[in-house]
């Protein structure tokens, strides 16, 4: 059974700084970059309801991987920009989890923001040794969807 959440329900945004070394020659972030400022958003998320990944692994024997993304490239993210990175649950299954993420660019100075990524990651809780998928953990269901 998969539960719809609302856009903004239960969500996380992380302020991500773009550095040189996350840019092209043309001064653009290079597009594979944002899927690592996306995945960060997921993972401090992740950290902020007490969960560190790799302690899951440990003591639960799970992983959550990614097992689909769709990415809109909107507009351009450049050097020294302050960028907002949202993570959202957008859909709720037994053992995967559809995150709504999106990468904004902030103008401090116009109190204005320009949508520049939307996207959609399907991420999946996986056993950690076969790699085959698995319920996520009531606790963790319960703190994804607000009831803990």
């Amino acid at each position: 059974m998969k539960t719809e959440t609302p856009e903004n329900l239960h969500g996380f945004t992380l302020p991500v700084r773009v550095y040189y070394e996350d840019t092209d020659a043309g001064r653009v972030v290079y597009h594979s970059n944002y899927i690592n400022f996306m995945e960060r958003a997921r993972t401090e998320w992740l950290r902020s309801l007490g969960y560190e990944q790799d302690t899951l692994i440990h003591e639960q024997g799970i992983v959550f991987v990614v097992r689909s993304l769709q990415v809109d490239y909107l507009k351009p993210a450049l050097f020294n920009d302050l960028l907002q990175v949202e993570a959202a649950i957008h859909e709720l299954g037994r053992t995967s989890v559809h995150f709504r993420q999106n990468i904004w660019r902030e103008n401090k100075r116009e109190n204005t923001r320009e949508h520049l990524i939307a996207g959609i990651v399907r991420v999946v809780c996986v056993d950690a040794e076969s790699f085959r998928p698995k319920p996520i953990p009531a606790e963790i269901r319960g703190k994804f969807s607000g009831e803990h």
